[in-house]
């Protein structure tokens, strides 16, 4: 069934010169015209959630799944702009998410049916197959679509992301247990306390601006970042999200352990039925322990695996060139 779409704006446009900086001479034989890239932005009515979706580029369509679970997909777009010279570039912010319909019910937000929202909107922009890539989170929701969805994909793409809660969790302690003795007394006595309902009224329903710190900035730090930190990492602005959906599906006990309905995630000794090609990406120095995405690549049979270095996390921040190069060739080999 065909779904709804709003279309919003597609006025905004984005150009680029492939060759020289400087303008040529009229009649040079090297002359080359910039090329314009119009973004469109509208929203999917996905079984009665508004999906917001933003596509830029030209090419066979590469829908992209964000972090989180809460985030959106600003994070990754300036990164990504390289992408859209070849592809068809849909970013999505989940529902609940970004721009996205948030819910009044919490139990609404699970990996199932977010998938199906995925599912809205390939319908819904008549995409045909696509390629799906998610980093993080997205890449967990990336795995749920592929297991259910396996004839709509072209290509799949899993960056720095988990197939395991448990393992996921097992990573988290082994995480903390790596820690200054100071900061990890620091932080699990604030997560002894409780870590919401404290503070200002305003603060009450987020994590303390302590904890934040803490657990973000110092605790995850090193596995976000290494060869290029990001100078405006701010570990009070990462609360910017949706805390209604995270803690629904992340949990209400801290960064450290995942335990709330994404416990569901169990998908290991299932990727083997995942026939679709598949590129899996990671950073040595990576959250999501590579040892993680070692095991993917194992299960799914001709999948490639590509970990970056001198990379945490946010592998397309610490190696925007190497982490382009590797979507694109995968996406487009030669012949």
């Amino acid at each position: 069934m065909k779904r709804t779409v709003f279309l919003v704006l597609s006025i905004v446009a984005i150009s680029s010169i492939a060759c020289s900086p400087m303008p040529e001479k009229k009649g040079s034989p090297h002359t080359s015209s910039p090329s314009s890239y119009v973004a469109e932005e509208g929203f999917v009515d996905a079984h009665r959630v508004l999906i917001y979706y933003k596509a830029l580029g030209k090419g066979q369509p590469l829908v992209v799944l964000h972090g989180g679970p809460g985030a959106s997909h600003d994070y990754l777009l300036p990164y990504f702009l390289p992408l859209i010279r070849r592809n068809r570039v849909i970013f999505i912010d989940e529902r609940g998410s970004g721009r996205s319909q948030q819910l009044e019910n919490p139990s609404a937000y699970t990996v199932e049916n977010m998938a199906e929202d995925v599912e809205a909107v390939r319908q819904g922009l008549d995409l045909g197959k696509i390629n799906l890539l998610g980093h993080s989170y997205g890449g967990v929701l990336a795995q749920a679509y592929a297991l259910k969805y396996p004839d709509n994909l072209t290509h799949l793409i899993l960056c720095s992301t988990f197939s395991s809660t448990k393992k996921m969790n097992e990573v988290f302690k082994k995480l903390k247990e790596t820690m200054a003795p100071e900061l990890r007394t620091r932080i699990e006595k604030i997560e002894k306390v409780g870590l919401f309902g404290h503070g200002k009224e305003y603060q009450k329903n987020r994590y303390i601006p302590e904890y934040m710190k803490a657990a973000w900035g110092e605790g995850y730090f090193p596995y976000l970042y290494q060869n290029r930190p990001d100078p405006n990492f701010d570990p009070e602005r990462n609360g910017m999200m949706a805390w209604d959906l995270y803690r629904e599906m992340w949990g209400s006990n801290g960064e450290f352990i995942i335990d709330g309905n994404m416990t569901s995630v169990e998908y290991t000794d299932r990727l083997s039925s995942i026939k679709v090609p598949t590129l899996i990406t990671v950073g040595d120095h990576d959250q999501c322990d590579p040892a993680l995405s070692q095991e993917m690549h194992k299960k799914i049979a001709g999948s490639s695996l590509v970990i970056l270095p001198k990379s945490g996390h946010m592998t397309f921040v610490d190696q925007p060139s190497l982490f382009i190069s590797a979507v694109d060739e995968f996406l487009h080999p030669v012949q």
